[in-house]
């Protein structure tokens, strides 16, 4: 993926550079009301690009930011179903071991007399 990245970068750089070496007229750029640059054309646009390339990663690390903020949010609500979900099986364990204590000791060993037992 870096190489994929380089290249694109290569070849936006090399657009740049020869873009700038065949307009290199001078422009007229109105910024403001009384307020007029006055450069190369190619200067010009690789500024506006440099605005727009850190306009884009001021998004997208502010996205980032979201996006690390609602992960948090989530982590807590899921830790704070973990404890209620632990306590809900601690609660279940005790009620179990007090019915297990209410029940009537059931005998292992069957008993067998002489009339339980089937002659062929």
């Amino acid at each position: 993926m870096k190489q994929i990245n380089f290249v694109v970068i290569f070849v936006i750089a090399l657009a740049l550079v020869l873009f700038g070496i065949e307009n290199t007229e001078p422009v007229l750029i109105h910024i403001a009301r009384g307020l007029d640059v006055e450069a190369p054309l190619c200067v010009e646009l690789i500024i506006a690009m440099g605005i727009g390339a850190v306009l884009a990663w001021v998004f997208s690390v502010w996205a980032q930011v979201q996006g690390y903020l609602s992960v948090g949010k989530q982590v807590q609500n899921r830790e704070l179903r973990i404890q209620e979900l632990e306590q809900d099986v601690e609660r279940y364990r005790v009620q179990l071991e007090e019915q297990s204590l209410l029940l009537p000791a059931a005998d292992s060993s069957p008993k067998t007399s002489d009339s339980d037992q089937a002659y062929a």
